[in-house]
């Protein structure tokens, strides 16, 4: 069953009311937002690209009105009107690669609805029988152009991350390639966006650059019609120094960002790798040199999504039992004897893999199982009735150490009344 509730009307009823026809982004466990049924995706924080694209045009637009248009009779009538045209279409451009950074999937890598296979299964000894333990190495070997590079289990997506993939943690998604998550464009900048995030800082320069020299131009072009000094030009144009200084500013931010990338490009390195010394003190197994280096970022052809977000799914519904206090118990729930004390209600196999292993304000779990303590999660315990109950099969093996009346004895207010003789019959049985 899926986390995630879809809006009402979504799909059509398939086989009696027991599954429900709909979209893949509906049913899409990140936090990622989407618009025109899943045709654009954009991060959580995509209020802040309506900011972004504020301080891109603002400025353009005071520059258009009272620079540019004067600049009209300061150039003969030809060169006046080329000005203009070049701003505004140099701005749209450098909107449009905001925007397709942006909306775009970066390179996330599906989430498994399983843990692998484990490759060995360890036989640890409770009382008088053997349980097997699956374990999951955290890490694995693997050979990058002849190096031994080391990938990591992702807890939340259930799977070994590839090489220079991370888990963002505000999206909420394994990223191939994963450079970083930018605030100003509200998304990851991944494998497949790379790319355009570096054109649109770059253009970006260019465009504070083209501003800010002709900004100065039309101060000039006062000053020597008038006669006066650069401040008596400078104060008969306030617009102009208010532009100077801003795109001054600006200047220094996203070119010193384009430089940056720069050098991330010529050496293959990520804005995450070269953060964390990835490569400072062991040989970068991904350079090829710097021609190979760039050709990779802007000749290589971007591969495709892993992700088809409008593809239609089946979303199962579960009948999950519910207690009159708004708990709810489930007795699929498997615990070693290590794990059971009095008053204890910790979730097992619970190993801090974030917001997609918690239950939402419904009582509805999410179905998949994580591992722990060799156990697979199948349900967790109820967290408002302020009881819990045992299944059979812990309840016989508590029996066969002397505990039974112990761990029993409590009661089970979350059914609506007493378990425990049912609880009793059940461990003799």
């Amino acid at each position: 069953m899926y986390g995630v509730h879809p809006p009402q009307n979504s799909g059509e009823a398939v086989g009696g009311g027991t599954a429900e026809v709909i979209r893949t982004y509906q049913t899409w466990k990140g936090s990622n937002i989407f618009f025109l049924g899943g045709r654009f995706m954009f991060g959580p924080d995509i209020r802040s690209i309506f900011l972004s694209i504020f301080l891109i045009v603002a400025p353009v637009v005071v520059f258009c009105v009272f620079v540019a248009r004067k600049l009209l009779d300061k150039f003969s009538h030809d060169i006046g009107i080329l000005v203009m045209i070049i701003v505004i279409v140099f701005t749209i451009y450098v909107v449009t690669l905001l925007l397709v950074t942006s909306g775009r999937d970066p390179g996330i890598i599906p989430r498994n609805t399983h843990p692998p296979e484990p490759e060995t299964l360890d036989q640890i000894e409770v009382g008088s029988t053997q349980t097997p333990q699956i374990r999951l190495p955290r890490f694995k070997e693997v050979m990058v152009n002849g190096f031994s590079v080391k990938v990591k289990y992702c807890d939340t997506c259930m799977l070994y991350r590839p090489p220079r993939c991370s888990h963002c943690s505000i999206c909420d998604n394994c990223v191939e390639r994963f450079d970083h998550h930018c605030p100003w464009v509200g998304q990851c900048i991944g494998l497949r966006n790379y790319r355009f995030f570096f054109m649109f800082v770059s253009s970006a320069t260019l465009l504070c650059i083209y501003v800010f020299a002709f900004c100065w131009v039309y101060v000039i072009k006062i000053k020597n019609s008038e006669e006066t000094s650069i401040w008596g030009a400078l104060v008969k144009t306030p617009a102009s120094i208010v532009l100077i200084i801003y795109t001054f500013i600006c200047m220094w931010f996203v070119g010193g960002l384009t430089a940056f990338h720069l050098y991330l490009i010529s050496t293959n390195q990520s804005t995450y790798e070269n953060f964390r010394y990835r490569y400072d003190q062991t040989e970068n197994p991904y350079s090829r040199g710097i021609i190979e280096n760039f050709k990779e970022v802007f000749w290589r052809s971007i591969p495709p999504s892993k992700n088809d977000f409008r593809a239609v799914v089946v979303k199962e519904w579960e009948n999950v039992p519910r207690a009159s206090g708004g708990g709810f118990v489930n007795s699929n729930v498997e615990k070693t004897l290590s794990d059971i004390e009095m008053g204890d209600r910790k979730v097992i196999g619970d190993n801090g893999s974030g917001p997609a292993d918690q239950y939402d304000q419904t009582g509805h779990g999410e179905g998949r199982s994580d591992l722990r303590g060799g156990h697979p999660r199948r349900s967790s315990w109820g967290r408002r009735s302020g009881s819990w109950e045992l299944p059979s099969d812990i309840a016989s093996v508590a029996s066969g150490l002397g505990d039974s009346n112990r761990i029993i004895g409590g009661s089970s207010s979350s059914l609506g009344g007493s378990r425990g003789g049912q609880l009793t019959g059940q461990s003799r049985q």
